[in-house]
């Protein structure tokens, strides 16, 4: 279903026959291949796009010489990240030519940094979906129509962020195609996902983007303003994973210390891990990324009381 790279074959001729007018032909359905680079951030985007897939009807296949549309979710976080994207797109594209794909479609972050000279300079690449942008995975697939209905929930940001805006510090006036709208969705519990993980581990995605000034990372540019997830659609999910099954979550943030700050929520990691710890079918709960100026008394105490985190 999808093969994930952490930096994180020839087709048979097509048999031409009389069908029987006494049964209605039945269409295949797409067959979708993933391939899925960089941090678990992008991974679970790549499982909410999977999921919108097949919802919309396609089959999601384990291999791309099975597909009949690739997809390569990319890095481009540092050089060596954006050259796997790119010598992935490359490799991918050659099922185009000696395998049955039909369709190559580019998503994540190299999106977002380089979206016209994607287009300009690998013409394979039929279709590209940046990183706030994943509900288009339907319709750039091929699969079917975008829904008229965004399935993301849109947060605002903090003040911070807007100060830090208003600084330049998400301004991606250079970058080559970079479209006016920084990312600002946000999926929820009733988003359709499909895991890639293996079925006792999972991630939950709790916050998005970034409002740190570090002048050495592009993250806030690419993944637009920090926001974070409603607190009960967290737990929510956390309760829908846990009765299928899954006993080790992986919440997930650029800065998942900061959780809850925008909707004026003190120590908001610290309460959400202890509401977590209470499932009880979850036996393991871990954190990334975390900041060292917001680790809190109150967290290290909310910590210290749970063995499970």
């Amino acid at each position: 279903m999808l093969e994930s790279k952490n930096c994180m074959s020839p087709q048979s001729p097509t048999e031409i026959s009389v069908p029987d007018e006494s049964v209605e032909a039945k269409a295949s359905p797409l067959k979708v291949g993933f391939v899925s680079l960089g941090c678990p951030k992008n991974l679970v985007d790549s499982e909410v796009m999977m999921g919108m897939l097949a919802q919309a009807g396609a089959e999601l296949v384990p291999r791309s010489e099975e597909a009949d549309v690739i997809v390569v979710n990319t890095c481009s976080f540092i050089d060596s990240a954006q050259q796997e994207s790119v010598n992935t797109i490359l490799e991918m594209a050659q099922q185009k030519t000696t395998g049955r794909a039909k369709k190559l479609v580019v998503a994540g972050c190299l999106v977002e940094r380089f979206r016209d000279e994607i287009r300009r300079n690998i013409p394979q690449v039929d279709a590209v979906v940046g990183t706030g942008e994943l509900e288009r995975i339907i319709s750039a697939t091929g699969v079917a129509a975008s829904p008229p209905n965004s399935p993301f929930t849109i947060l605002p940001s903090r003040p911070e962020a807007q100060a830090r805006a208003a600084q330049g510090r998400f301004s991606r006036e250079n970058w080559d195609g970079a479209i006016a709208d920084l990312p600002n969705y946000f999926y929820d519990e009733s988003t359709p996902r499909m895991l890639a993980t293996p079925p006792q581990t999972a991630y939950i995605k709790i916050a998005e983007g970034c409002d740190h000034p570090c002048s050495f990372c592009i993250i806030p540019q690419l993944r637009g303003k920090f926001r974070s997830r409603r607190f009960e659609s967290v737990i929510a999910e956390a309760e829908r994973l846990a009765r299928s099954g899954v006993r080790e979550i992986t919440l997930i943030g650029q800065d998942t210390t900061c959780y809850g700050e925008d909707f004026g929520l003190k120590d908001g990691l610290a309460l959400l891990l202890d509401r977590l710890a209470g499932i009880e079918n979850l036996h393991w709960i871990r954190f990334l990324y975390a900041y060292p100026n917001k680790i809190t008394a109150r967290l290290l105490e909310t910590i210290s009381a749970h063995q499970k985190i």
